[in-house]
């Protein structure tokens, strides 16, 4: 090929064709070259140029995108993980309540088997059965705040009863008899049984934090605040009352007390008379279950 047409083809590739090699076909890319290797003689470097195009994998990665990738990396497979361990830990938890309110329920089941067999035993050898002195009582706000002397508004204060058919659990021993006895006029109280009590908690429950009534809708706003005591859930708290255990007080000021409705049959014309006098105020012992159940 005569120079002046080398020459050409050097000012056409220089200007024309480059911008074509990035748009053209494969098959016509490698026509393209054919001709420059012919054309050209090697010290136009064709070879040298075909050799220096850049690919993608020839596109350094800036750093930084580097260091973004591995970072993400390292956090998803974190989060990962720790999903995995929380999943197992609350299946773990689940399992433990569970197993508790096994527990609580056989032991109820026990204690029962263990009084109807006392008094099957009393009544064979021709003798009556005492039980044991209660150490629960439910108490119920009958009365309003008209016309009450100061003490037994002091006495209502500290049981918590500030509101009319406002219910609190009391631990019964001398002091709190003395204090009953006090406000026995303007309250109804007695022995409430395991029903009473699930259904109270379970139904009219709401705990008590940084002075708020807030609903106990989970096991972990029990845990949060009595969990150093090993109360972990709602049947942990029911057992604890149930059975007035060590942790009876905690347990107790976590509830806040209880909002009951009027009775469904209301109450009785004369209700600020003694229970045994055909009223409503006093010691009614079991019979405030169903007065419970009537206002739940």
């Amino acid at each position: 090929m005569p120079n002046h047409s080398r020459e050409v083809l050097r000012v056409s590739f220089n200007f024309s064709l480059l911008p074509l090699l990035n748009t053209c076909h494969h098959e016509t890319l490698k026509i393209y070259l054919n001709l420059i290797k012919s054309a050209c003689p090697t010290d136009f470097g064709a070879d040298k140029f075909c050799s220096n195009v850049p690919t993608v994998n020839d596109i350094l990665v800036p750093e930084t995108l580097l260091k973004k990738r591995k970072t993400d990396a390292e956090a998803s497979a974190k989060a990962t993980s720790n999903k995995a361990e929380l999943r197992k830990a609350k299946l773990a938890k689940r399992r433990d309540i569970f197993n508790r309110g096994a527990k609580y329920h056989a032991e109820y089941k026990a204690a029962e088997r263990k009084e109807i067999a006392l008094r099957r035993q009393a009544k064979s050898n021709g003798n009556y059965y005492v039980p044991a002195q209660e150490k629960l009582v439910f108490v119920v706000r009958i009365r309003g705040i008209n016309n009450i002397a100061p003490k037994p508004r002091k006495v209502l204060q500290l049981l918590r009863l500030l509101q009319i058919n406002n219910g609190v659990f009391v631990r019964l021993n001398k002091a709190t008899s003395e204090m009953l006895q006090l406000v026995q006029p303007y309250v109804a109280y007695g022995t409430p049984n395991l029903k009473t009590i699930r259904e109270l908690v379970y139904k009219r429950g709401y705990a008590k934090s940084h002075k708020q009534r807030i609903p106990i809708h989970d096991n972990a706003v029990i845990e949060q605040a009595l969990g150093k005591y090993g109360i972990i859930c709602v049947e942990d708290l029911i057992h604890e009352i149930a059975t007035v255990g060590p942790n009876f007080k905690q347990a107790n000021n976590f509830l806040w007390p209880f909002k009951l409705s009027n009775p469904n049959n209301m109450w009785k014309t004369r209700k600020f008379r003694h229970f045994i006098e055909g009223g409503d105020s006093g010691n009614r012992e079991h019979f405030i279950n169903n007065l419970v159940q009537s206002m739940n």
